[in-house]
């Protein structure tokens, strides 16, 4: 039985303080989930031009794709006899959200994957090297989170390449994975477009957390430890309340289970 933490529960509360006041920003992939609204600022609109975010000579270049032989095209679990798995989350929503959310899984050991929204990124352009020095993995998760796989093929590139030049930009390094927006796996087209664009392979997930649905903090923990097992990649999403409540818990069963969290190039490595 998953041993319920409220102290640890309200410390990472705490560390969000403030952030939760009219509800945290979608940042989900389900087929209710209304895709981001708004246009970037000229200034947003160029990472480079913010100071804070972009990459400059004196920062570490950032991992680039790798292909992992023996590994299918999309990628939905790492292997079986490890007692590793890999939490990757959905890069999107309020930054101080993320932050606090980053900070606990450090304190913990843990680390993550994080597939980053490209507008996201226009708007918090200093969030990418945030993930990158706590150790975590960066990847490409579409310009604008639409559904990828509906698009027509020249507007689906788009969507892969921009966010891979925000990347480049940032970090020296489009992103060590590309995930679709909207679907758990790539169509074929969108598939040969990613690798096009330069990663070997799409990251899927075989554990579906349902966080965007704001289930509560309870029922994101029981989702994840009922089906989580030797070397799953489990699907989570930034910007929910809920998500950052139940990391300590989930965290916390992990470690009792003996799986540590690892990135998703360590789990595949």
């Amino acid at each position: 039985m998953v041993r319920v933490t409220p102290t640890d529960r309200r410390e990472v509360l705490r560390a969000g303080a403030g952030l939760m006041a009219g509800g945290a920003l979608a940042a989900g992939c389900g087929a209710g989930q209304a895709a981001p609204t708004g246009t970037p600022s000229a200034e947003s609109a160029d990472p480079a031009a913010r100071t804070p975010g972009h990459a400059t000579a004196g920062a570490r270049a950032a991992p680039a794709p790798r292909a992992y032989p023996g590994e299918p095209a999309q990628i939905t679990h790492g292997p079986r006899t490890r007692p590793q798995v890999a939490l990757t989350f959905h890069g999107q929503g309020d930054p101080a959200l993320a932050h606090a959310l980053l900070s606990e899984a450090e304190r913990r050991g843990a680390r993550l994957t994080v597939l980053a929204v490209g507008t996201w990124l226009d708007e918090h352009p200093e969030v990418a090297r945030r993930i990158l020095d706590g150790g975590h993995d960066l990847g490409n998760h579409t310009q604008r989170h639409i559904a990828v796989n509906a698009l027509a093929e020249a507007d689906a590139r788009k969507e892969i390449t921009d966010c891979a030049d925000r990347l480049q930009r940032l970090t020296g390094s489009i992103g060590t994975w590309f995930r679709p927006s909207r679907s758990p796996t790539a169509s074929p087209l969108v598939g040969r477009l990613a690798r096009a664009a330069g990663y070997p392979h799409v990251l899927s997930y075989d554990v579906d957390s349902l966080d965007y649905t704001r289930p509560g903090a309870a029922a994101v923990t029981r989702k994840v430890l009922s089906d989580v097992r030797n070397g799953s990649v489990v699907s989570l999403h930034f910007g929910y309340a809920d998500t950052v409540a139940a990391l300590p818990d989930v965290l916390h069963e992990l470690d009792r289970r003996g799986l540590r969290a690892v990135t998703t190039t360590e789990l595949l490595s």
